[in-house]
């Protein structure tokens, strides 16, 4: 998609780029959400009703994350991305935090059928659309081997 000189003319001028984690389901005017954009005095509600109405699907209290990207007339649009990586692994290997000695200590084992889930979740990211299933899989066990979580063939 080449951009056009129409194109570059009648871009609105950006504000502020924000970076948020909100839980799903969850957003409310409170913090962290209220102090972030009420600085850029964007709209509250707006934001919640949408953030909850795009994120119904996942479980509640799962962390997503928002890039909001705020102009300066006090507009605002936001994607959301899925969790984590680490999240994910955290969650399929049922601890609660990461090796403290990765390499050394092993806190948990997964199968690389749950590496293959987990990439065809992150896959629907609009930053990971372009990677092929078999670089998000080693990208993932790169993180796990980070985190001291083992990937075996079969448990």
């Amino acid at each position: 998609m080449a951009t056009t000189l129409k194109d570059v003319a009648v871009r609105k001028p950006v504000l502020a780029t924000i970076r948020l984690i909100v839980p799903a389901g969850a957003a409310r005017p409170a913090a962290p959400v209220g102090p972030a954009l009420g600085f850029y005095r964007l709209n509250l509600m707006a934001f919640c009703k949408d953030f909850n109405a795009r994120t119904q699907k996942y479980k509640a209290e799962t962390p997503m994350q928002v890039t909001l990207t705020a102009y300066k007339d006090s507009t605002f649009e936001f994607v959301v991305k899925s969790p984590s990586v680490a999240w994910f692994l955290k969650k399929a290997a049922g601890i609660e935090t990461a090796s403290s000695r990765p390499g050394h200590t092993v806190v948990s084992s997964l199968t690389l059928r749950h590496v293959y889930e987990i990439a065809k979740l992150k896959q629907s990211d609009p930053y990971c659309k372009h990677m092929s299933l078999g670089a998000l899989c080693k990208s993932i066990i790169g993180t796990a081997n980070s985190m001291g979580i083992e990937i075996v063939k079969d448990l």
